[in-house]
């Protein structure tokens, strides 16, 4: 279900209700209630006249919910938009549950639904966390790291990520528990964006000989390399696809009490 349609079509119908009945239902029923209190000999019966004064009640609703839906509209499409993380492909940066907020004004104000961008702000740079639409599923929002950018040449070997032929520099941070090699902390160096990632020694993972980034397109993967469902595995990101920037963790709720001792800005 896309709820950025179901909003739009909830401030469209409102906002037609509404001004239908300020255009032409409400000085209908003024005409009445005027019409009716000058044929009254010793004046209108209050109760009469507010029956003759009252909105329907599909115009009362209108009246009340169009505002608020509109400002909901305005500060979801055009300025921020939370969202929760499902899985735990963003690991370490971002855990399953934590709720977190996009900017979308970073990339440029598009229009809902359509998502076409009408005003141009910034493009997304390398090290950036960005929620986009699916590409093979577009109703589905996802959260990666951008990776490549439009004509880069990007490469996945050994657990080493090439970028235009050089490997990205990462350095070992932690092992697991009791220095198990089944998962490792490491810090990587993607341009001027620092930010752990995990490795699994003992997992293969993904191979993936060098593509180049198409033009208006972008190279999406999660920072739980072995872990990440991303562009290794289908392909480019469409610019017309973006969403926002995600830039902060409000709140952690992975079903028992919301904590929000969690609250911190995302690198």
């Amino acid at each position: 279900m896309d709820f950025s349609l179901l909003l739009v079509l909830a401030v469209a119908l409102s906002g037609v209700i509404y001004l239908l009945d300020v255009w032409l239902l409400k000085p209908k029923r003024l005409q009445r209630f005027a019409a009716a209190e000058a044929n009254a000999q010793r004046g209108l019966d209050p109760v009469t006249g507010e029956k003759l004064l009252k909105e329907p009640w599909p115009v009362d609703y209108a009246r009340s919910f169009f505002p608020v839906l509109l400002v909901v509209l305005v500060v979801r499409s055009f300025i921020i938009e939370p969202f929760q993380i499902p899985s735990g492909s963003m690991r370490p940066t971002l855990e399953v549950g934590d709720f977190i907020l996009v900017n979308k004004f970073a990339y440029g104000l598009r229009l809902p639904v359509v998502n076409t961008r009408f005003i141009e702000v910034d493009d997304p740079e390398r090290g950036d966390v960005m929620v986009f639409r699916f590409p093979d599923e577009p109703s589905v929002n996802f959260i990666k790291r951008v990776i490549g950018m439009p004509g880069d040449r990007i490469r996945y070997e050994g657990k080493q990520l090439y970028v235009n032929g050089e490997p990205v520099a990462k350095g070992l941070i932690e092992e697991g528990p009791e220095g198990s090699p089944q998962q490792l902390l490491l810090e990587e160096r993607l341009g001027d964006a620092e930010h752990y990632i995990y490795n699994n020694p003992r997992d293969p993972g993904p191979q993936m000989r060098e593509v180049e980034v198409p033009e208006g397109h972008y190279f999406m993967m999660g920072d739980n390399r072995d872990h990440s469902n991303d562009s290794r595995y289908w392909g480019f990101v469409p610019e017309e696809n973006i969403v926002g920037q995600a830039f902060a963790v409000w709140m952690h709720w992975d079903g028992g009490l919301p904590s929000f001792t969690s609250v911190r800005r995302i690198e």
